[in-house]
């Protein structure tokens, strides 16, 4: 048996491996792939938030349903920007300040996570 100390977000996890024989992976390898594979999608959101400093984020998964402000549209703190769906709801997603909208990074039928950055203010 082999003693790691794993590092995911900044939590420190002792992890015991057992071999089983010269050709086998560590059992360790496969679960750590997954934790890493969410940090892509991360960076495409801040790359979209260049365009405007004020994030217009997701509430929770689903697809986008209508797009109702294009960009260069004045909005008011409140207004609906696009409408998301989920759960078979269609769910309002709003400006969270009065501003310009600066992009809008997604399409119709586009599926998004909760918290993705759908569009930009300034």
């Amino acid at each position: 048996m082999k003693n790691y100390t794993i590092t995911v977000n900044g939590t420190a996890y002792d992890v015991t491996v057992e071999e089983n024989g010269a050709g086998a992976a560590p059992v360790a390898a496969p679960k750590a792939a997954p934790k890493a594979a969410p940090a892509a999608p991360k960076a495409a959101p801040a790359a979209a938030g260049a365009a405007g400093s004020v994030k217009v984020e997701a509430g929770a998964a689903g697809k986008i349903f209508k797009i109702e402000k294009n960009v260069g549209d004045s909005v008011k703190k409140g207004d609906t920007v696009i409408i998301l769906e989920a759960m078979k709801m269609e769910i309002p997603v709003v400006a969270p300040e009065d501003g310009t909208v600066a992009s809008i990074s997604v399409s119709v039928g586009d599926s998004v996570e909760a918290g993705a950055t759908l569009a930009t203010l300034k």
